[in-house]
């Protein structure tokens, strides 16, 4: 905590780069998580697509390496909007942030974690989730976006 958030770009359902400059004086929250056709990470995508629309000049990102195709076709039938999707599919993001698990049945995908960063994107909340298979600390989250609205 502390340090800047790095320069990202992931890939939107569409396949269109986004760069994370376009967050710019905004709070940033990094839902990243393994795959959108798990469980616990379409929860975490529909908890934190809830929780979006009551956070001012916040905008969440859900991170993942699945293929933008896969995660439109959630948003789509799940009805998510509030949220940005985005897929590390073709970029150094897990690397970069230190997220790509390295052994297991899941190696090469994200581990989940949630990263917040204020408006002037110094990171101010880590969360990387011990279990895969257990949900990130919504609440937490919310309360270390709040502290700073």
């Amino acid at each position: 905590m502390g340090a800047k958030l790095p320069a990202f770009t992931i890939a939107d359902p569409e396949l269109n780069d986004i760069d994370s400059s376009i967050f710019a004086g905004k709070t940033v929250v990094l839902n990243i998580f393994p795959s959108v056709d798990t469980d616990v990470c379409s929860m975490s995508v529909r908890k934190f697509n809830a929780i979006a629309q009551d956070l001012d000049n916040t905008v969440i990102v859900c991170v993942s390496e699945d293929l933008p195709f896969a995660q439109g076709r959630f948003c789509g039938a799940e009805g998510i909007k509030n949220v940005v999707v985005g897929s590390a599919f073709r970029s150094s993001f897990g690397k970069d942030f230190g997220v790509t698990m390295v052994d297991g049945p899941l190696k090469g995908l994200l581990s989940r974690s949630v990263v917040v960063a204020n408006a002037a994107g110094v990171v101010t909340y880590i969360q990387q989730v011990p279990d895969v298979h257990d949900e990130p600390d919504y609440e937490a989250a919310r309360k270390a976006v709040e502290a700073l609205n």
